[in-house]
């Protein structure tokens, strides 16, 4: 099966975060319980009543194979437990969290457990099965408290018709990667990385110049990721992939033939990407971890990924904001509600994930007990949080961190606005992806013929949905 960036993304940031991905279950997927579906009430935000016993049933535990993650886990919930003894949590098996046909199958067959893994990307498949419920009226200051300092765009992707049904827990925004080694060579700053497609052609053949198969900038185009990566550079220049309503393509513009010139401009004018593409993950990485490319887009946890599976070195690597700087493709993980499960069931898991993923020095924040357990320790992400939560934040990540913050700083010190993936992005992507490809393949590609051949075919999958 063609390998999804989704998928990639959410296993490599959990892993990162120190949250990797589930297996060994703990209970059933569903409670036993009768559901209570009333209305929700005009207190709905307030605290689970503790005389109200509830038992709720939660995916997504690491797995045996993460001892450290699955060790947080369990004493996480012997925590919260602890402070909410009128709660019982569960845990599903799993692996990975979210696999699209059996996800589909659990939203129609009501089989995912109480609070449910998803994507960000996931919400209108999700409620075009009725299959979660709106927890608007349940989060508020009260329930959440960090509510006011989560990043509008991280919601946003949670909100339908501006009912909320959802609550983040990791997320990512790219920007750009690059290897520190490689600038020091061809005398660039390693602090001060480019921030414009103009910078990143001059850094690339200053780096290409070396020879010996090291290449500027890199970039994919296949298995849905030259879309992908399409998407997030297209979104850096302040352009779309489709119109609001996500039923028309809106790519074919100046900004969306500029994405297709810089690469164009920096393999054939630049000589700075190589004669071998058709890249796809972890092409990238692989070739960055020895020191064979300069450059390339992508996002924080790539740069774990390098380390802990590629044999990298944190110190080589380091990060600048998305090119462009308009916006940035924001992606990540959440939890829904499965519909029906009731006012006390939706409370009390909405103080889990508060306890376990929202709250500063606890759960995923709780840097020092990371630290101890041998897991990285300052990777700009999950970057959810803005105002004085993600002051804190930082402070706290500084203060235990085990890689080198500074590397990092670039990319921290410009707050680019999060831009979620286009809905049915798959399905653009892999029409994209023929584009991208074509351009990095072939000097006298015709782009503006690309664009128009990519957008009438966007548009007629975009119409048979």
């Amino acid at each position: 099966m063609t390998r999804n960036p989704r998928v990639r993304r959410s296993l490599a940031a959990l892993a990162a975060a120190g949250l990797a991905l589930t297996a060994a279950a703990c209970g059933s997927g569903s409670t036993a319980e009768t559901p209570d579906a009333s209305a929700p009430a005009a207190d709905a935000a307030a605290p689970l009543d503790p005389a109200t016993r509830v038992t709720i049933s939660i995916d997504c535990q690491p797995p045996v194979n993460k001892p450290a993650e699955r060790k947080q886990w369990a004493e996480d919930i012997a925590a919260f437990q602890q402070l909410h003894p009128n709660i019982t949590v569960t845990s599903k098996d799993g692996f990975p969290c979210e696999e699209p046909a059996a996800f589909t199958a659990q939203l129609k067959g009501r089989t995912q457990t109480d609070v449910f893994y998803s994507y960000f990307t996931d919400l209108e498949q999700v409620l075009d099965a009725d299959a979660a419920e709106d927890i608007s009226a349940y989060v508020d200051e009260t329930s959440v408290p960090a509510l006011k300092d989560i990043d509008p765009s991280v919601l946003a992707t949670l909100k339908s018709d501006g009912k909320l049904y959802g609550l983040p827990f990791s997320n990512y925004r790219m920007g750009l990667i690059y290897n520190r080694k490689l600038f020091q060579r061809a005398g660039l700053d390693p602090d001060s990385p480019p921030t414009t497609w103009d910078g990143i052609r001059e850094a690339a053949r200053r780096i290409a110049a070396f020879g010996d198969g090291v290449n500027g900038y890199g970039d994919y185009s296949a298995t849905n990721q030259g879309g992908w990566h399409y998407t997030a550079e297209l979104y850096g220049l302040g352009g779309s992939m489709t119109t609001p309503d996500g039923k028309k393509a809106a790519f074919r513009t100046p900004e969306g033939r500029q994405v297709l010139q810089n690469l164009h401009d920096l393999r054939w004018t630049d000589n700075a990407m190589g004669a071998t593409q058709g890249l796809k993950w972890p092409d990238l990485m692989t070739q960055m971890s020895t020191d064979k490319l300069g450059m390339y887009v992508g996002a924080p946890d790539d740069i774990t990924y390098m380390v802990q599976t590629l044999k990298g070195n944190y110190a080589d690597y380091g990060m600048g904001p998305m090119p462009g700087g308009k916006a940035a493709l924001l992606g990540g993980n959440d939890y829904l509600f499965k519909k029906g499960i009731g006012p006390d069931r939706i409370k009390a898991g909405i103080a889990w994930i508060n306890f376990k993923f929202l709250t500063l020095g606890k759960g995923q924040f709780d840097y020092a007990r990371t630290r101890n357990d041998g897991l990285p320790v300052g990777l700009p992400q999950p970057a959810f949080f803005t105002g004085a939560s993600l002051a804190a934040d930082n402070t706290a990540k500084a203060a235990s961190a085990t890689v080198p913050v500074a590397n990092y700083a670039p990319y921290l010190a410009v707050q680019v606005p999060g831009k979620t993936e286009p809905a049915n992005a798959q399905l653009i992507y892999k029409i994209l992806d023929t584009a991208v490809s074509a351009v990095l393949t072939d000097r006298d590609a015709d782009l503006d013929k690309l664009l128009a051949d990519a957008e009438s075919q966007v548009n007629q999958v975009l119409a048979n949905l």
